[in-house]
């Protein structure tokens, strides 16, 4: 392994500093645009991956992380804690620019990122891996340089603190997980209280004791290895989170993907309204995914309010999708069996007026569920 004098120019996806070492692109974990280094060089083909050995110039945007886990343990949960924030936003902006021009084949002016409402514990989620040592479960979180390792985790500034809290809940009670050498498990808020998933093992004879012990839990979600499918164990959830979800037999899918930054993502969500309505159009399709959450269904237009109309655990355009006017707007809700959308070449027609038509807008992942 060799070593050079790299000067970082930029952020890449993923939180490496990008610089070059005689032409060759070198990609450093937790360096700084500005900072220029001496780096040991793993040479990969034509680019290295590159480690900080010593820093010969400190760049003005580095800070102290304050994440005890940042620096002691190498946490790869947060690659950019040692940015000043606005650095952070400055570095997301190059990172969305550079994916244009190198993937898009397009120029585009600075990308304008909008600082989040919550900088700190606006997490929703958290997803640990457990490991059985000696007498006990270590969970935590792997280092971005080791990552067949697990520390323990002691906190997490980005997380909520109910989030946490529920975690804690878990570790008391982990006497009564399955035994196996590895397991995988998540906590998220939702809106009954929280839910946890738990990845791993064949065999769980204890779930509904484990469950008595985190009350703070109203879904358990169990996926054994095997590739055996996810299954609800424990459901202590008092409602249906959307209007409409009882009639189709379901629930809120607390499993499912959603935005981990539910502040953010708000602010994103108005903003996506904002520019449907700029548009101006005709028809609208709305074919919502991840947890189900449609776009259209709390704008600032009542005639909007569309309601709960069918369940779909995946979205996807080639699936049955229901089309519904409202004023001038046809909004698409995916349901099992409806023929209002056809897909011909590649272009997506809604069924509006007994004809066919393009759909002037189609959102396949809205906000705020992906």
């Amino acid at each position: 392994m060799v070593t050079s004098r790299v000067r970082i120019e930029s952020i890449a996806a993923g939180g490496d500093g990008v610089g070059r070492s005689d032409g060759m692109a070198v990609f450093v974990p937790r360096a700084a645009p500005g900072d220029v280094l001496e780096a040991a060089l793993d040479v990969r083909g034509r680019f290295a991956r590159g480690a900080i050995v010593s820093l010969l110039e400190p760049s003005a945007a580095r800070v102290d992380p304050p994440c005890i886990h940042y620096m002691r343990d190498r946490c790869g949960g947060c690659q950019l804690q040692h940015l000043a924030y606005d650095a952070q936003l400055d570095a997301k902006s190059s990172i969305v620019r550079e994916s244009m021009r190198r993937i898009g084949k397009r120029d585009v002016d600075p990308v304008d990122v909008h600082a989040s409402p919550s900088v700190w514990h606006y997490r929703t989620k958290l997803t640990l891996a457990l490991r059985w040592h000696g007498d006990r479960w270590i969970a935590g979180l792997h280092p971005f340089d080791n990552p067949g390792r697990v520390f323990q985790l002691e906190t997490c500034l980005i997380t909520d603190e109910r989030v946490l809290a529920v975690w804690r809940d878990v570790l008391a009670a982990a006497h009564l997980l399955p035994r196996a050498p590895r397991l995988r498990g998540a906590v998220r808020l939702t809106e009954d209280a929280a839910s946890f998933v738990l990845e791993g093992a064949s065999h769980w004879p204890s779930a509904e004791a484990f469950a008595d012990h985190v009350p703070r839990v109203t879904a358990i979600w169990w996926e054994p290895t095997g590739g055996k499918r996810r299954r609800l164990v424990v459901d202590r959830r008092a409602s249906a989170s959307s209007p409409g979800a009882s009639e189709a037999r379901v629930r809120s899918p607390d499993a499912s993907f959603v935005q981990v930054n539910p502040t953010a993502a708000a602010v994103l969500h108005q903003h996506i309204i904002a520019l449907t309505l700029a548009h101006a159009p005709a028809s609208v399709v709305d074919a919502y995914a991840g947890a189900g959450e449609p776009v259209f269904r709390h704008p600032a237009n009542p005639a909007w309010d569309l309601g709960w109309l069918g369940v779909s655990r995946k979205a996807r355009l080639t699936a049955k999708i229901e089309i519904v006017m409202r004023g001038t707007i046809a909004a698409a809700k995916l349901v099992r069996s409806d023929r209002s959308v056809r897909i011909v070449n590649h272009v997506l027609l809604v069924a509006v007026d007994g004809g066919w038509k393009i759909a002037d807008l189609t959102c396949s992942n809205p906000l705020p569920a992906g």
